[in-house]
């Protein structure tokens, strides 16, 4: 199945939305509870349908989380299109950095998922997170013309050190101020 075949759903039963929202619902709070590798088993249980029901409407873990995390990245997008509105570009792209990281620190192991995802082409969730992607390309792209940050800095490289941060973070328990912090140290190295 295609990627624009795979984003593009039929109207649901009325049992089968129920459901589909339940799953949903339950998916958010187990991610929420035990990270990213939550059992699908339990989430199914929880959520009061079979495995095969869950697999129906989601079969893999990343279209899952793409549905879980459909409202987060949402927002996402638009605080991309906000600052990229922003007079200062390289006030924008520090802003943006902060928010992506606190985004990746949404659930356990999330920046693992989504770096693997946004390596397939064919995986939901990577096309879900297509948009942060764009935004730190336009982003960075501003704040280079600027003068903001260093020419030679890439997407790609400015991706992965997010997602190393926010990983950091989280695996130390660190607070927000401390990952503001973090984010501080490794951003005046971009200048």
């Amino acid at each position: 199945m295609s990627t624009d075949a795979a984003t593009v759903r039929r109207p649901l039963r009325a049992d089968a939305q129920r459901n589909y929202d339940k799953i949903v619902q339950v998916a958010t709070q187990a991610f929420a509870e035990n990270g990213t590798g939550a059992s699908l088993d339990d989430i199914a249980c929880r959520a009061g349908v079979g495995p095969g029901t869950l697999y129906r409407h989601f079969p893999t873990r990343d279209a899952l989380l793409a549905a879980a995390l459909h409202g987060a990245l949402t927002d996402l997008g638009d605080t991309a299109r906000r600052l990229i509105a922003e007079p200062d570009a390289g006030e924008a792209l520090d802003e943006w950095i902060l928010e992506l990281a606190r985004h990746l620190r949404t659930y356990g192991g999330l920046p693992e998922s989504i770096a693997i995802a946004l390596q397939d082409p064919n995986s939901p969730l990577g096309t879900k997170c297509q948009p942060m992607r764009t935004g730190t390309d336009t982003l960075l792209a501003r704040a280079k013309a600027a003068g903001a940050v260093r020419a030679d800095v890439q997407a790609s490289d400015l991706n992965a050190l997010i997602g190393s941060l926010a990983w950091a973070a989280e695996r130390r328990g660190d607070s927000d101020a401390a990952l503001q912090r973090l984010i501080r140290l490794a951003t005046m190295g971009l200048r």
